[in-house]
């Protein structure tokens, strides 16, 4: 059989069944115009749509802070345990269907506090849908707690420290608005994470500039850098990414969505990929951006005339920059190894 081939018919065969990583997805990013109206009926939360094709004409955007009304918004809808639970549920049996093997997700307690929601609840009914997924799916998983970094970072350590209590994370990110929210504001709450040994992550060369990314390395000392697309700006940053092997998270639709590329043939992943960066793919907020990991991973590859072969190296890669256990991270890497080995894949 020959090499497999950048085809219509090919690519995205090869890419549904091939097993996947997630390392950047937000989870309240995932709730679909079907669950948001049902959540707010039983809610009893006002939003401005009655209808799913309201909902759905709303999910457009302009840049990042227009995407962020709306999403902050619909996170409005969730209220109770329950609800988190079902909508991580969702997004996991999108996982299973997906064939992704190990998800990644963020979530953003402090919107969820100003609603009036606990802790407990939000941290409860997410981790529990993550534990049913890894008996009844074995997907595995881990959580990371996102600060916004819009808001005041003063409070961002007590409620750190409440999230740890709790359990169940296993690290803390930075979201939300970029321009003129630089992460050397939440120094104190990184610092603090490293020294509880949680993982360390930041948004960062998304909409704001490479200054951004150098930031969230030498200050925030995070292990990846979720975006990162705008590293090619600065040569000087892409050979320190480089040799220090920091994974970027890059997410094609949100890049389109939020009109940091004008389409996806414009993207530069594969520039990135040439530049010798370890890259990944990832959904960011699915529910809103027109596509899950497959979805991303299929039409990027297609436009950018990727092959089957960097999908394998972008999994690779992903696998790799997993919070998960050495033993899982090997026995990914051998379901990545077996497919790519198979026959009927022609690689």
């Amino acid at each position: 059989m020959e090499s497999m081939t950048n085809t219509a018919a090919t690519l995205p065969d090869f890419v549904q069944s091939l097993p996947k990583v997630e390392l950047h997805l937000h989870i309240e990013g995932t709730l679909e115009p079907e669950m948001l109206l049902t959540l707010a009926r039983r809610n009893g939360v006002h939003i401005p749509y009655r209808t799913i094709d309201a909902a759905r004409a709303a999910y457009q955007f302009a840049d990042l802070q227009s995407f962020l009304q709306v999403y902050y918004l619909g996170g409005s809808v969730l209220r109770k345990e329950r609800d988190f639970y079902e909508l991580t549920q969702a997004y996991l049996a999108r996982c299973k269907v997906q064939r992704i093997r190990h998800a990644e997700l963020f979530f953003d307690p402090q919107t969820h506090l100003a609603n009036g929601v606990a802790l407990e609840a939000v941290i409860g009914g997410i981790h529990a849908a993550l534990r049913d997924a890894e008996r009844d799916w074995d997907i595995s998983s881990a959580l990371i707690l996102c600060f916004e970094r819009d808001r005041d970072p003063e409070p961002a350590v007590a409620l750190l420290e409440r999230a740890c209590r709790l359990g169940g994370i296993v690290g803390i990110g930075l979201d939300s608005a970029e321009l003129g929210h630089p992460p050397g504001r939440f120094q104190e709450v990184f610092a603090v994470a490293g020294s509880l040994g949680l993982h360390r992550v930041a948004h960062a060369g998304e909409e704001g500039p490479p200054a951004y990314i150098w930031q969230a390395l030498d200050v925030l000392g995070v292990e990846r850098i979720d975006h990162g697309v705008r590293c090619l700006e600065d040569p000087v940053l892409v050979h320190r990414l480089v040799d220090d092997r920091v994974p970027l998270t890059v997410c094609p639709f949100s890049n389109v969505a939020l009109k940091v590329f004008d389409q996806l043939s414009t993207h530069n992943l594969a520039r990135l990929l040439k530049a010798g960066l370890w890259v990944t793919i990832n959904s960011d907020d699915p529910a809103y951006f027109g596509g899950y990991l497959n979805e991303n991973m299929i039409d990027t590859l297609s436009c950018l005339n990727l092959t089957a072969r960097d999908a394998l190296i972008l999994e690779r890669n992903a696998v790799t920059a997993a919070f998960c256990s050495d033993q899982r991270k090997q026995s990914l890497l051998k379901e990545l190894d077996e497919y790519g080995a198979s026959p009927q894949n022609g690689l």
